[in-house]
């Protein structure tokens, strides 16, 4: 991982760029957890960026729930429950939170935040 963000700051930085920030979040924390995991997922940052905005966000439903299962695995608790977790906040539209959460769980694997 390249460096550790600090969550209140992501938070603070995608509200005040109404949302723009954190696309690049999105983007960021796709990459991250793909070299955490060793998992190769397929595809890039940019494009699940691009595939939630032509499915109209459908994509990124999929991809909330797919980022908690490889975090689940990737702390070593296969068949977790962050996946549904972040499915749910996705379906409510608190995509901010499942963000906050997944980069919570990054900076942990870093030893930012402990583990």
């Amino acid at each position: 991982m390249k460096q550790q963000r600090s969550v209140g700051m992501c938070i603070v930085l995608s509200i005040i760029t109404c949302g723009i920030y954190g696309l690049y979040w999105v983007y960021c924390i796709h990459n991250d957890v793909q070299e955490v995991s060793g998992y190769p997922m397929g595809v890039d940052g940019g494009m699940v960026i691009l595939l939630t905005i032509i499915t109209c966000g459908i994509y990124g439903l999929y991809w909330n729930y797919k980022m908690g299962q490889i975090l689940d695995e990737a702390r070593g608790t296969p068949g977790g429950t962050q996946g549904i977790l972040y499915l749910v906040l996705g379906l409510f539209g608190l995509d901010i939170i499942s963000l906050a959460l997944m980069q919570s769980e990054l900076n942990k694997f870093q030893g930012y935040g402990g583990l």
